[in-house]
């Protein structure tokens, strides 16, 4: 394996730890180091916001909020489509970041970052269309005009598995709406977000519309955020845990919230099913980001007759794959994002072992420097293995063998969650009964991504609240003002 980090330039770890962004500008501190999962050695130190810089943020998104309110949408728009373009520019360099603090392979970086700039274009589109309505009461009495208003500043917390598009599928539809926000990044991959921070001020946005705080106490500083009246929207990407907890917190000043929680996507397989096309969509909705991803594929279903040679033909492809370095051009699976990370896939793996499953490829965690765990293909799962039920978010594969489409979807119904589900058949009427049946928000057929910034993404169940991404999610930001009026 490589380790050694390539000459950076803008990707450079350092030129991203400047400090805190509030009100457009950096205010220096430490705290907080970032460590490359491939080594796990520190490659910059962030600063640890505690609430009182919590409040300087939420008063800076204030000052900023009338003016920007009061922004045209045109002008608005191209704000976001500059910020697109720079980061259009800068694509190569935001991939390499993402890939020292993330771990992540370069293909899946440059793939998340192309993801990312998508979202300040498609809501720099989206600013200057912002719905109304006008009709006419059924009494007759007066007509009916409805506006959408910006909601108020946005609290928005993000992940470390996509630290640039989590990012911009929340700051995207807020500043288009005409929202000022307070961005939250995980501790784990804070450069990201501070080089988007960057970016957005070159790109235009004005001081104190974003705001940028890195924190050891994300409790601490986010329950002092929400309880300022000031705040009035909570968008929250992470686990179903730490989301029921943020929902309970902002009950207290209701606060508009919406939720992106946890998945444990099933992966469907009938004996009909083009076996190379299933054997590709599974990479992809297995192994993108190595696995460590809410809409990753957890639990295969595959029918009799095609199971034997789904499970051959996965288990080649698993040993295939180059495990590395996020930033080895040749890596294909990187790190995982931490020890305790590798330590819980190795708990539900030995788990799944323990109770008869078998591991055709992988299964047990690597020797030496970094957080790595190799893809891994278990076979004969069974249903009540912890690894059938938790979100696994690393590179495993569990097979289980179905017969009826009955089985199939009770089998997949079989879980909290209600993200994401993916089905293969040739027969489109079945594959469309099947996704019907799966209670989940989002449904690949015959497809293994789905993510895409034109669609609404979210789920149901313990899965979430609200949707992200399309022609709704900006109205997530906003507040429906209806008009009684005599004309």
């Amino acid at each position: 394996m490589t380790f050694d980090i390539p000459s950076t330039g803008y990707a450079d770890p350092r030129l991203h730890a400047a400090g805190l962004y509030i009100g457009g500008e950096w205010r220096p501190g430490g705290g907080i180091p970032v460590l490359d999962p491939s080594t796990g050695e520190t490659v910059a130190e962030v600063p640890d916001a505690g609430p009182g810089e919590a409040m300087d943020a939420v008063e800076a998104a204030h000052a900023a909020a009338a003016a920007w309110r009061a922004t045209s949408p045109r002008e608005r728009s191209e704000i976001l489509r500059r910020w697109f373009s720079l980061m259009t520019e800068r694509a190569e360099e935001l991939a390499l970041l993402i890939s020292i603090e993330n771990g992540k392979a370069l293909p899946d970086a440059r793939g998340e970052v192309a993801y990312a700039a998508e979202f300040f274009r498609w809501y720099a589109e989206e600013a200057t269309r912002i719905p109304g309505e006008f009709r006419h009461a059924p009494s007759g009495a007066h007509s009916i005009l409805v506006d959408h208003e910006p909601i108020g500043i946005a609290v928005l917390i993000t992940p470390w598995n996509f630290p640039a598009a989590m990012a911009t599928r929340k700051i995207g539809p807020a500043l288009a709406a005409g929202c000022t926000v307070i961005l939250k990044p995980a501790s784990e991959t804070p450069l990201t977000a501070y080089a988007m921070a960057r970016l957005g001020a070159e790109a235009g946005v004005p001081p104190g519309v974003v705001n940028v705080v890195t924190t050891r106490d994300p409790e601490a500083v986010t329950n002092t955020m929400l309880a300022d009246p000031r705040v009035r929207k909570l968008s929250f990407t992470g686990s179903t845990g730490v989301g029921r907890v943020l929902l309970a917190e902002a009950a207290k000043s209701v606060v508009s919230c919406s939720m992106e929680l946890g998945g444990n996507a099933p992966f469907v397989v009938f004996d009909d099913a083009d076996l190379e096309a299933a054997l590709d969509g599974a990479m992809i909705a297995k192994m993108r980001n190595g696995g460590e991803a809410c809409t990753a594929a957890n639990r295969f279903y595959v029918q009799g007759g095609i199971h034997d040679a789904f499970v051959d033909g996965l288990t080649r492809r698993m040993e295939a794959m180059t495990l590395g370095a996020g930033y080895d051009p040749d890596t294909r699976c990187g790190p995982m994002i931490t020890m305790q990370a590798v330590d819980k896939i190795d708990r539900l793996v030995v788990d799944a072992k323990g109770r008869g499953a078998t591991a055709t490829t992988g299964g047990a965690p690597l020797p030496g420097r970094g957080y790595f765990y190799p893809p891994t293909v278990l076979r004969d799962v069974p249903a009540d293995a912890d690894l059938a039920h938790a979100e696994i978010f690393g590179p495993i594969a569990a097979v289980q063998r179905f017969e009826t489409e009955d089985e199939a979807i009770r089998l997949a119904n079989d879980t909290e969650y209600g993200l994401a589900a993916y089905v293969y058949s040739r027969d489109i009427m079945r594959a469309m009964r099947v996704g019907r049946g799966i209670e989940t928000g989002m449904v690949g057929i015959n497809r293994g991504l789905m993510s895409d910034p034109a669609a609404p993404f979210g789920g149901v169940k313990q899965s979430g609240l609200g949707r992200e991404g399309g022609v709704t999610g900006i109205l997530e930001f906003m507040e429906a003002k209806y008009y009684a009026v005599e004309f």
